[in-house]
């Protein structure tokens, strides 16, 4: 593997020849790709907006946090301007079993000259934090109290990591940078979405310098997404198709807004659902099995009624449920 300690970016990129953003900012970049730099998927459409944040982290050394609903796209988004920038990426889900150990370090047996030794084994923190990574924090707003207060000290744009266990004290590459994501805004699961979130310290939030939210994309760009991931569909009937998927979408999220559904069909969503059909060949029975089944009964009239507004047929598994009910 590639000795990551040893690069540093050796080039210089416009944003608006590489981006085609209408800015004038310089970004570093690096020459070669390594392991560790995300693949380019050249079918993600980049947000202007939130692009110009994340380049201002990697250019100006800026801590950025993405806050947006599920499906936007917001590690991706990080992920996507790392690989044009050739930079090296982790990501790292704060999930409910990431524990401070794991961010940090720990002791481990291993066979030295054939023979079992205790060795302490740095965790992903301390290892990027002594390289030019882009570390980006997934479900920022998931993490247990214990490990956030790992990552406020790293928060500093020049902290240092104490190595209590070490008694060494580790000064930040000059070229690593940090980012996060989260569905909320630190305050919790206000409505109801996104279980297991926490109330983040606001001594914590208020170190993260630039704050962006990625919204959903226009449909024209969401319909161009989903042919991308899904060739069969490019056709003149697979493009009316996926118009009017998408406009379904744009039903069940403004059926959210308004407090009439529970649920909304994110970009994700809709690729599975493009996916399904042409798994099963069948438009109707991929939308139950991508979405419909995931709604309450109670809510599943009204997605239906959103499906024949918006193909002009009736599910047939409403169709069914009114006959058992009858």
């Amino acid at each position: 593997m590639t000795d990551l300690s040893q690069l540093q970016p050796s080039k210089l990129v416009n944003v608006r020849d590489v981006f085609g953003i209408d800015s004038g900012m310089i970004v570093p970049a690096f020459a070669e790709r390594t392991e560790h730099v995300p693949a380019i998927d050249t079918a993600y459409r980049l947000n202007p907006r939130v692009t110009l944040a994340i380049l201002a982290g990697f250019a100006h050394n800026r801590r950025v946090v993405i806050q947006g609903l599920h499906g936007t796209g917001k590690s991706t988004h990080i992920e996507q301007v790392a690989a044009r920038l050739n930079w090296p990426c982790v990501r790292v889900n704060l999930d409910g079993h990431v524990s401070r150990m794991d961010l940090v370090g720990k002791d481990a047996i291993v066979l030295k000259d054939g023979k079992q030794v205790t060795q302490f084994q740095e965790g992903i923190l301390p290892w990027a934090l002594q390289r030019p990574v882009a570390v980006v924090f997934d479900e920022y707003d998931a993490g247990r109290p214990d490990v956030m207060f790992v990552i406020q000290r790293v928060l500093e744009r020049d902290g240092s990591f104490t190595m209590l266990d070490q008694k060494r004290v580790i000064q930040p590459h000059a070229h690593f940078r940090l980012f996060a994501t989260m569905n909320t805004l630190g305050q919790g699961n206000l409505n109801g979405l996104y279980h297991g979130t926490q109330h983040l310290n606001h001594a914590q939030l208020d170190r993260w310098n630039l704050v962006t939210s990625l919204s959903y994309l226009a449909p024209a760009e969401e319909v161009a997404i989903v042919i991308a991931r899904v060739p069969e569909l490019d056709t003149p009937a697979g493009c009316k198709q996926v118009q009017a998927m998408v406009a379904l979408a744009g039903l069940t999220r403004r059926g959210f807004s308004v407090g009439d559904l529970s649920l909304l069909m994110s970009p994700r969503t809709v690729i599975t659902w493009a996916e399904n059909t042409q798994i099963f060949n069948d438009l109707a029975l991929a939308f139950e099995l991508s979405f419909l089944n995931k709604c309450e009964s109670a809510e599943r009239v009204i997605v239906s009624e959103y499906f024949q507004r918006c193909f002009g047929q009736e599910l047939v598994a409403e169709q069914e449920s009114t006959l058992a009910l009858a």
